[in-house]
């Protein structure tokens, strides 16, 4: 499973920031390992330019390129980086369980086991 992760000029991409999306990626998406190939991780600001700066102006998206399927993505804000990518996280482990989990009933997918 490759793991990527881009910022924007706003946030400070540096090798901490990269290990620690890296490691949490992993145990949130561990179990999938087999069926991922790639998560890309976009982080920014979004009101970077406003004088105003919101509550919740940072933003993640999450990409997920499993074996077979078309990518699948989220995206979350919130107040910090942390916890805009942890928000990310949490609902792309949601649909990656959901999106698996009606390939599991398509009867096209079940195999049938010889008795």
């Amino acid at each position: 499973m490759q793991i990527q992760t881009h910022t924007d000029n706003h946030i400070n991409g540096d090798q901490t920031l990269r290990n620690y999306v890296e490691e949490a990626v992993e145990h949130a998406l561990g179990r999938f390992e087999d069926r991922i190939t790639r998560v890309e991780v976009f982080l920014a600001e979004e009101h970077s330019q406003d004088k105003f700066h919101g509550d919740d102006d940072k933003r993640c998206v999450m990409e997920v390129r499993m074996r077979g399927l078309k990518p699948v993505s989220v995206r979350h804000h919130d107040s910090s980086v942390k916890e805009s990518f942890e928000g990310a996280s949490m609902k792309m482990q949601q649909l990656i369980e959901k999106t698996l989990g009606k390939l599991a009933k398509r009867p096209d997918t079940v195999s049938v086991v010889a008795e």
